[in-house]
């Protein structure tokens, strides 16, 4: 990974244990990953009762089943109370609602409210801050709400949405702002609105934002994309098959590389006494920090 993601965002106290990261790698688990630095989080239509639990397994870092643009109005009740039940059967998922303006968010929310096996909702075309807290709200006050962020009005707000009560990540859905504002979807036209969702969750004390989904099947199309997504700040990214999931969490992931060298200059730094020497020690303990805590959350090992 060329980019550096670590310049922003929650900071490590270094209390890791440095020796953990240079155990073993073992690839045959996949780790749970905090939804704070979850990397991929796979969209699944909530018509497909029959794939929850395969995807529920998958390497995606977080799984949000779908019952807003998946599923055909005449189908999100039946898909509403399917993911309810499934939850409450055992499962354990994030949910894509309906966004606030439409006639199916406050029956969304009512059906899904005291479910303890729901992670977290993902609110479609947020575009206020009322209708984060809103949300959160008639969920109870305790489960976290990702803010899709979709068209001009809600990239205006973003800042204002990222302080919002409830509001736990920010969440690009390209898709929609690009029908919305009719730009394109190279990277230079969307640089803007992923520059803005950055600023807006490091304004709001907010872990860095989730990319919008590459749409097809080529991998190397999907890794160049989650190239930019890290450029631009961003921690995270949607996908739409489990298939992306490994790519996606690679890409985003530090390096063995930059991990060896994290470990070196915590070392070395630790060695001294904590001593800064010049200007550059106090950014790069923080980048070592960040890259440290992301390499044992995601076990990720120096070479």
């Amino acid at each position: 990974m060329s980019a550096d993601p670590y310049g922003s965002g929650p900071e490590s106290d270094g209390s890791e244990d440095v020796r953990t990261l240079v155990a073993p790698r073992a690839n045959t688990l996949h780790r749970p990953v905090d939804p704070s630095i979850a990397r991929s989080w796979l969209l699944v239509p909530g018509t497909r009762v029959d794939q929850f639990d395969e995807m529920a397994a998958s390497r995606a870092d977080a799984v949000v089943l779908d019952i807003e643009d998946a599923v055909d109005p005449s189908n999100k009740p039946k898909a509403r109370q399917d993911v309810a039940d499934w939850l409450r059967g055992g499962g354990r998922a994030w949910v894509r609602v309906n966004d606030v303006s439409s006639p199916f968010w406050a029956d969304d929310l009512a059906v899904l409210a005291g479910i303890p096996n729901l992670l977290g909702i993902m609110l479609a075309k947020t575009e206020t801050p009322d209708q984060v807290t809103s949300s959160f709200d008639r969920l109870g006050g305790n489960v976290p709400v990702v803010a899709l962020i979709e068209s001009a009005v809600g990239m205006e707000d973003a800042a204002h949405i990222a302080k919002a009560r409830g509001a736990f990540r920010l969440a690009f859905g390209s898709g929609d702002f690009r029908r919305d504002t009719g730009m394109s979807a190279d990277a230079e036209a969307m640089a803007y609105p992923r520059a803005r969702l950055v600023i807006a969750s490091r304004v709001g004390g907010l872990p860095g934002p989730i990319d919008g989904p590459t749409v097809g099947n080529s991998m190397p199309t999907l890794r160049e994309h989650s190239a930019i997504t890290v450029s631009m700040g961003m921690t995270g990214k949607l996908c739409l098959a489990a298939e992306q999931a490994p790519v996606i969490n690679e890409v985003i992931s530090p390096t063995p590389s930059e991990v060896a060298w994290a470990l070196d200059f915590l070392a070395d730094f630790e060695s001294r006494g904590r001593v800064v020497r010049d200007g550059s020690d106090l950014p790069r303990l923080g980048r070592a920090q960040k890259i440290e805590k992301l390499a044992v959350a995601f076990g990720v090992h120096p070479n």
